[in-house]
């Protein structure tokens, strides 16, 4: 992801809009997955680095962002996703839908995701063994519902339902935790974007809603 299309991104427009928007939304849908998936390596720090925001909340957030992966090394990178998300026996984090909706894991949400997930052709890669429902798949899903990755770009509709359903009653939650986090650094930046990522995908998701009424 580029720092133009991050910037571009920044601007919040209702959800019924251009392709070439549609596509910068799931741009960073994949990149917040590609950071809550694996640590970044000096690759994905150094793009990082490079982006630039507008004034607005988003923007503002990438630039926090910015700043600090300018600062941050790979090793220590590692060492803040480890804390969070793995640590010894668990992290400090469970980043879980079931979690964050039920305070159990592999429950209701997980089952209801899966079902999901079968009506559109996802399946869990045989080598990943993490709940479908942690937050990284999730934000990859919505990147691939959005792009056409799994045949058809999905409609508005499904877009919304699966938001709705999936993401929206729990991740912004989920981001304001990995904000506050005592391990994180670089992560809160992370769970900064992603919390006003979030606030302006469920503000779209209502606009267009009231627009088709």
């Amino acid at each position: 992801m580029t720092a133009e299309q991050i910037q571009t991104e920044t601007t919040a427009q209702p959800l019924a809009a251009p392709r070439d928007e549609d596509r910068l939304r799931a741009d960073l849908y994949n990149f917040l997955g590609l950071m809550l998936a694996t640590p970044p390596d000096e690759m994905l720090l150094t793009q990082m680095a490079s982006l630039t925001g507008d004034d607005s909340d988003l923007g503002t957030a990438i630039n926090a962002l910015a700043k600090l992966a300018k600062l941050t090394k790979p090793a220590a990178a590692e060492r803040e996703f480890n804390k969070l998300f793995i640590g010894l026996g668990r992290g400090e984090l469970l980043p879980y839908a079931s979690y964050y909706l039920t305070g159990f894991l592999n429950e209701k949400p997980l089952a209801a995701l899966r079902q999901d997930m079968a009506v559109r052709g996802m399946t869990r890669a045989q080598n990943v063994y993490e709940p479908e429902d942690n937050i990284a798949s999730l934000m990859e899903m919505m990147g691939a519902l959005i792009a056409g990755r799994f045949g058809d770009a999905a409609p508005l509709s499904d877009q919304k339902q699966f938001f709705n359903k999936h993401i929206g009653p729990w991740a912004g939650h989920f981001f304001s935790d990995l904000e506050a986090a005592k391990n994180s650094v670089l992560y809160a930046a992370v769970g900064a974007v992603g919390r006003v990522f979030m606030e302006i995908e469920a503000e779209g998701f209502r606009m267009s809603a009231e627009q088709s009424a």
